[in-house]
């Protein structure tokens, strides 16, 4: 998918909401700093100073938006960095330009480092053979989940179930409250009527079989060794091969190609969220006239 043509999934309302709460976090009462730069028009070039995927331009936008300022941008969405780069400059009144200034910086560093990471690992799964999916999980920052599923899907993974009503995920604490996976699987199942997959989590062939029986479209294999995990999908998919195989658990970009194989759909990394370093950005001012540089240099 064109990463620029992503943008169209994120509805405007939404953008400027989430905005407006990350600049109200940043600045709940008084800003005093704008005493310093007062309110004249500024101009500041935005540089990426680290190597990576360019992500998480509709929040940069939007942050800037809320603040009367424009943004010019020189690289798409999707844009493999080569530092140091100008991306963008913006434009606005100097107190609202260094009020987003660091908030703008967060997103866009925490969105493109993910994308980044998540290219990696479509590229490290790409490179055995295998054409499944490469998918995050729900394991994202609180308040923040838009921003990383948005980079995941930038990076060229899947985004999984953005919430829980997107996919009936049924795990081992509803199967032990259910009382078994039969149980907990048909509830699933008239929960989710035609609207939803069901996927469960099973730990064993056994498990598996029980769940693909009582009708789940997906099964996630957790926490199997790559040695278990290919002979127990095999046997699966033999008695149930419309059923879908989910790696999960352990799977990291080192070893990642090991649970890569013919019997599995889709693999999703938890680190692709919780462990991606943030990319380095700067915003500087620059004089009317002046060529920005990424550094600034005092006589």
């Amino acid at each position: 998918m064109d990463p620029e043509g992503l943008q169209l999934l994120l509805p405007s309302p939404t953008l400027a909401a989430l905005a407006n709460s990350w600049l109200q976090e940043d600045c709940p009462s008084l800003n005093f700093a704008a005493l310093v730069t007062g309110s004249a028009p500024a101009q500041a070039a935005l540089w990426a100073k680290s190597p990576g995927v360019l992500a998480g331009r509709p929040f940069f936008d939007a942050i800037f938006t809320q603040l009367n300022c424009q943004v010019s941008w020189f690289l798409p969405e999707g844009s493999k960095l080569v530092p140091v780069v100008k991306v963008a400059e913006v434009r606005g009144p100097a107190h609202h330009l260094l009020l987003g200034e660091r908030v703008a910086l967060n997103t866009l560093a925490r969105c493109s480092g993910i994308a980044s990471v998540a290219a990696t690992a479509v590229e490290v799964a790409r490179s055995t053979g295998w054409n499944g999916h490469v998918a995050g999980t729900r394991k994202t920052t609180p308040g923040f989940r838009l921003v990383e599923k948005y980079g995941l899907l930038v990076g060229g993974a899947a985004g999984h179930r953005y919430d829980l009503g997107g996919l009936i995920m049924v795990k081992d604490n509803h199967v032990v409250a259910a009382g078994s996976v039969d149980k907990a699987v048909r509830r699933a199942r008239q929960a989710a009527d035609f609207a939803l997959k069901v996927e469960v989590e099973c730990s064993s062939l056994k498990e598996a079989l029980q769940a693909a029986e009582a009708g789940a479209d997906l099964v996630l294999l957790d926490n199997f060794k790559p040695e278990e995990l290919h002979p127990t999908a095999a046997a699966l998919k033999a008695k149930f091969p419309s059923v879908a195989v989910e790696a999960s658990g352990g799977v990291a970009l080192g070893n990642l190609p090991q649970f890569c194989g013919t019997h599995i759909d889709v693999i999703s990394l938890g680190m692709l969220t919780q462990a991606a370093p943030a990319l380095d950005f700067s915003l500087k001012l620059f004089a009317e006239g002046d060529t920005p540089v990424p550094y600034a240099r005092r006589s």
